[in-house]
């Protein structure tokens, strides 16, 4: 191993390696002690409700009476501290399962507010506020409103005034999205759900929970969100979830969005497992690990790129609530180099040069890193960008740490080759 790392990468790059490793080690072990008691949560869940072989076995048709199905959203949602759960490869997203909580939810004349500032691109479209979409939250009369966040976190002081009598849902997105400000952890949404239940009881808190699973020891249905939804490509489907999403919260809002997924009155009775359900639960058990490699290979990045003389956003010494790092590199130039360089060194596609491109749901040009062996999967390791100012990539996943290694290393190569 040594060998080939000295073939490879430069003697500053080998060194500052070491460096960045001695540095985080400290933190390894709560990150290993939080992944142990998520995976005793996930043992637990599979004995109560006496997961068998007979679960993993494919249905057909409307699949009524799924068992295996049925059997992994109550294991989920018990999981999350929550009534119900949806969770089904019918979403194609994680914006998807988003979208189908908010316009299950809402009502025209309602009114949405974000509290954690712009939320990601792709729901931006969704609610329609950045550019004119048909079929959006606004083209529907939808009201829309938003709270910037402080350098502290979710203004906690501005909130009283922003909740109105027509606020019906309130959004906390727990990452970063394409942003540079604080990740929420649980015990911020824990108090922002207290503060806007204790403002207007029957508003709903809903937390975009994508990048949060198992990073932390519980979820936030469990400290007060009314109810979550997510991607099963990220966190939960450990890595070898083939697609799919989740929703889980409260009964009655679940069912909305399931009512969304489907139709009205058919709900979560209705959708087939044509694979089987083994990869979702062999997912599910393996996820708490994965998210610890994927942290430990954000927190290595984070101190990696510091002593490169980059700006870092979490720094390496900071708490985690999510597996993204953001990285600014201050050019067009140097995002497409970081994200050659970690293309060059992922499992797939390591041939590939990647290039910024439009796509649907994102106003500006990205550019992505992904060789993964499931499309788009951003458990893998990962990186994506718009390119606008501050010009800055978003690292994410990695299902070993080792790996995770070799592509921040990979990556920091070709920010040399820019630099000479």
């Amino acid at each position: 191993m040594s060998t080939w790392i000295n073939q490879t990468f430069s003697t500053k790059l080998r060194e500052t390696k070491m460096q960045a490793l001695a540095a985080i080690e400290p933190a390894f072990r709560e990150i290993d002690e939080i992944a142990q008691m998520n995976t005793g949560r996930v043992l637990d869940a599979f004995r109560r409700y006496q997961l068998s072989d007979y679960d993993f076995r494919q249905t057909t048709g409307y699949a009524y009476g799924d068992a295996g199905r049925d059997k992994l959203e109550q294991i989920w949602a018990d999981l999350c501290g929550a009534e119900q759960a949806l969770l089904r490869t019918q979403f194609v997203s994680g914006t998807h399962a988003l979208t189908c909580v908010l316009f299950g939810i809402l009502r025209p004349g309602d009114e949405l507010l974000a509290a954690t500032g712009a939320p990601y691109d792709t729901i931006q479209t969704v609610i329609g506020f950045s550019q004119p979409t048909a079929g959006s939250l606004i083209d529907w009369g939808v009201t829309y409103r938003e709270l910037a966040m402080t350098d502290q976190g979710i203004d906690l002081e501005r909130l009283p005034a922003m909740i109105t009598d027509k606020t019906k849902v309130v959004l906390l997105q727990r990452s970063r999205g394409y942003s540079l400000r604080k990740t929420l952890t649980i015990d911020d949404i824990k108090q922002a759900c207290a503060r806007i239940h204790a403002i207007k009881p029957d508003c709903i808190c809903f937390v975009d929970n994508c990048y949060g699973e198992f990073v932390e020891s519980c979820e936030p249905t469990a400290v007060g969100a009314d109810v979550i939804a997510g991607s099963l490509i990220k966190n939960p489907g450990g890595g070898i979830a083939p697609n799919g999403g989740y929703v889980a919260g409260r009964k009655d809002l679940v069912e909305l969005a399931a009512y969304r997924l489907t139709a009205p009155g058919l709900g979560a009775e209705l959708g087939a497992s044509l694979t089987g359900n083994r990869l979702l639960y062999q997912g599910l058990f393996l996820a708490p690990h994965v998210v610890a490699q994927a942290v430990k290979g954000a927190i290595f990045a984070a101190a990696y790129f510091s002593l490169l003389g980059y700006k870092v956003f979490p720094q390496a010494n900071e708490s985690r609530s999510d597996i993204i790092q953001a990285i600014t590199l201050g050019s067009p130039e140097k995002m497409v180099a970081f994200c050659r360089g970690l293309q060059h060194f992922s499992p797939v596609d390591a041939h590939a040069f990647p290039e910024p491109s439009g796509m649907p749901g994102y106003a500006d040009a990205v550019i992505m890193a992904g060789g993964t062996f499931i499309q788009g999967s951003s458990i893998e390791l990962s990186a994506d960008g718009p390119i606008r100012a501050p010009f800055a990539v978003y690292l994410q996943g990695g299902l070993t740490f080792e790996h995770c290694i070799m592509g921040v290393m990979g990556a920091a190569a070709e920010l040399e080759n820019v630099d000479r």
